[in-house]
């Protein structure tokens, strides 16, 4: 009997912060508009670093530079039975491009500090989006040389 392998979901996320607000996204979702990180999922031939600058760039118009890795987050989406596995990025917003087209589904980017977060925390994503921040401002970081591509 053969049994099949399992394949979580490999997603990327970028964190990050600017003038004590954080980077999010709105997007529509099929339980409403809900608040991410600019985040998707790692295509195939392409690095994880390569998947989240591109995702924050299709996701906020904005550039993207990771500076370390925040941590790894596993997470099953109790009304899809989907697990995710989440590589959660640190590092700076760069240039922003306002005129380009955010992909489809995505609302706008916004700014959002701690408190506003906290106060919405029913209207992120997945509890991964509360979370890594609450890691970021705990001073979780990783150096990206933990990760290696082959």
């Amino acid at each position: 009997m053969k049994i099949s392998q399992f394949k979580p979901n490999t997603t990327v996320a970028a964190i990050i912060e600017q003038n004590g607000k954080f980077l999010l996204v709105e997007e529509v979702t099929d339980r409403g508009n809900r608040y991410n990180q600019p985040a998707g999922h790692l295509e195939d031939d392409e690095t994880l670093i390569q998947a989240v600058i591109r995702e924050t760039m299709e996701e906020s118009a904005y550039e993207f530079t990771p500076t370390f890795l925040l941590g790894v987050y596993q997470w099953k989406h109790t009304l899809n039975d989907t697990t995710y596995l989440r590589f959660a990025f640190i590092g700076k917003a760069g240039v922003h491009y306002p005129l380009q087209e955010l992909d489809d589904g995505i609302v706008q980017a916004v700014w959002m500090d701690i408190d506003d977060i906290r106060d919405k925390a029913s209207l992120m994503r997945s509890p991964q989006v509360l979370t890594s921040i609450e890691d970021y401002i705990a001073g979780k970081r990783y150096p990206l040389e933990v990760i290696t591509n082959l």
